[in-house]
């Protein structure tokens, strides 16, 4: 169960995995998300469902080796198996015929946005999808977010790519050639998430993020997923990830995810220095 049938490296630090999951394959919708374990003594991870196949009975994920279980992940190959999988989890996105359509990603959350994108363009919007990337090496998905969407844009830290800046500036200065969009949806790093969010509400343009709080059980009962939406609280495990971005309480969520950064940081110096000891 659950073994991994391809791998493909999108960059040193970034993997995509088609996994073994046929009861999700058929049941999941793009926004859901999984939650696994690579081995029976990690901690649980949530990762966004890039793609399903029925008849195969697979799933896609794409994993970035951050923390210590995340490059567990990266580290597994073909024919290796996850210890658990659960999903599909989470509410769909919310997806209709609006006209234009801006699909904002920073980071892994270009893999995130891609299923996204391209329900929206199945269901019959022009879709552009505005990516970011630290440069060139970082950018991962351009030829399934090609075909998935209308246009693609990119922007990257140092200019070897497309726009010369983050993706929030380069929303900024795409709005100046293009009509404004009906509908945008943004799932990425929070800072990035909050600043698209500022500038879409200037433009007035409904939009959506996805959030990414902790989350360590995917059914709400841990209470780690709250978000603060509206001035109330939400479960993000269970009612989201999307939500309104207009009315989402980034610093909050901001504040969540910090709250075990020494852990983190401390699990993750202790597996690094037993990597060497064959541990």
């Amino acid at each position: 169960m659950n073994r991994i049938l391809t791998k493909r490296q999108l960059t040193p630090e970034t993997a995509l995995f088609e996994v073994e999951a046929p009861r999700i394959a058929r049941r999941w919708k793009p926004g859901n998300f999984i939650i696994i374990r690579p081995t029976p003594d990690s901690e649980r991870i949530p990762l966004t469902i890039v793609g399903g196949n029925a008849e195969r009975g697979t799933i896609t994920m794409v994993v970035q080796a951050i923390g210590k279980t995340t490059r567990i992940t990266v580290a597994l190959n073909e024919g290796d198996s996850l210890a658990d999988l659960v999903g599909p989890l989470g509410e769909a996105a919310s997806i209709e015929n609006v006209g234009r359509v801006l699909c904002i990603a920073g980071g892994v959350g270009v893999a995130e946005l891609l299923p996204v994108a391209r329900a929206f363009g199945e269901a019959g919007n022009f879709v552009t999808a505005m990516c970011g990337a630290r440069s060139t090496a970082q950018m991962i998905l351009d030829e399934e977010l090609r075909q998935a969407a209308s246009e693609v844009v990119w922007a990257t830290d140092d200019g070897s790519h497309g726009f010369h800046g983050n993706v929030v500036q380069c929303m900024r200065d795409w709005i100046t050639r293009n009509p404004k969009p009906d509908l945008c949806h943004v799932i990425g790093p929070i800072p990035m998430m909050r600043f698209s969010a500022e500038l879409t509400r200037e433009w007035g343009v409904r939009t959506y993020a996805s959030l990414n709080p902790i989350m360590i059980d995917g059914t709400g009962m841990c209470g780690g997923c709250r978000v603060t939406v509206g001035g109330k609280v939400r479960f993000a495990c269970v009612e989201g990830p999307e939500f309104d971005a207009h009315q989402v309480d980034f610093d909050e969520l901001a504040r969540r995810n910090r709250a075990y950064l020494a852990e983190e940081r401390q699990v993750l110096e202790s597996h690094t220095c037993r990597i060497g000891l064959g541990a």
